[in-house]
């Protein structure tokens, strides 16, 4: 119930919506009265991942791929691509490395996959990523950066290095486009995250994770409004709602 409150209040132009866990396509009329042109894609295990982009604006293409990657069943639920007429949009729900970093092999072939990808769209067009990503960039984006650096998943090298590649910050690769982490750039200090466990009333305590953010194509920026996260949303996900706020039309 909670989460249409969000919906009808948010009034999104487009929703991105991250680990849906859905078996079915839902036909709740909060959404399919509010978005005509929905996108999801459901994993083949049963509630598991899912990923849906929900928007009132017609896109010219869709894709559910992930160029290269070698396992189809194991990209189904976790990417959803539109193309609009000026940019691209990417929703993710990324690998996470699981517990004792089983996973995080798989999370390094999503990572070296998802990084060509977003590189060959950006030649085409800007590009917007988002999600959960499921990596905590910096120290600055968990409370216990020290006791969880190499050891709990979002917060390993391989994680946080593949995605200071994709920003390509400090341009070690000049052949490769630029982008920015939109929240972070716009509050460059501050210690907000989009995730709390259920566990150990880590909301209550603030002991989070900013594991949910828009990335977008470095040419893109001058077009950024606004970029919060609504952290007094609480109750229909252990996540917070991220908004993103663009000039001009899509």
């Amino acid at each position: 119930q909670g989460f249409k409150y969000y919906v009808e209040a948010e009034d999104a132009d487009i929703l991105i919506l991250t680990e849906t866990k859905v078996n079915n396509e839902p036909v709740d009329p909060a959404l399919t009265q509010r978005y005509p042109h929905r996108h999801w894609t459901i994993s083949d295990k049963k509630t598991y991942s899912g990923t849906a982009i929900l928007s009132k604006i017609q896109p010219l293409s869709v894709d559910y791929t992930l160029p290269g990657h070698p396992d189809a069943s194991a990209v189904k639920g976790r990417i959803v691509t539109l193309e609009f007429e000026s940019c691209y949009l990417i929703g993710t729900y990324v690998v996470n490395a699981g517990t004792g970093l089983k996973t995080l092999d798989a999370k390094k072939e999503w990572n070296k996959h998802f990084e060509l990808y977003i590189r060959e769209l950006d030649k085409k067009k800007p590009v917007i990523w988002t999600g959960d990503l499921n990596v905590a960039p910096t120290a600055l984006d968990l409370a216990n950066p020290k006791t969880n650096w190499n050891k709990t998943p979002g917060y390993t090298e391989a994680e946080t290095s593949s995605f200071a590649r994709i920003l390509n910050t400090s341009g070690e690769e000049p052949e490769a486009p630029k982008f920015v982490d939109v929240w972070r750039k716009l509050h460059p200090d501050l210690r907000h995250y989009t995730y709390f466990s259920y566990r150990f009333n880590c909301r209550e305590k603030g002991l989070g994770w900013r594991l949910d953010t828009f990335v977008v194509s470095e040419r893109l920026e001058e077009r950024v409004k606004m970029c919060e996260i609504r952290s007094e949303i609480y109750g229909a996900s252990d996540h917070c709602p991220v908004v993103l706020e663009l000039d001009g039309p899509l």
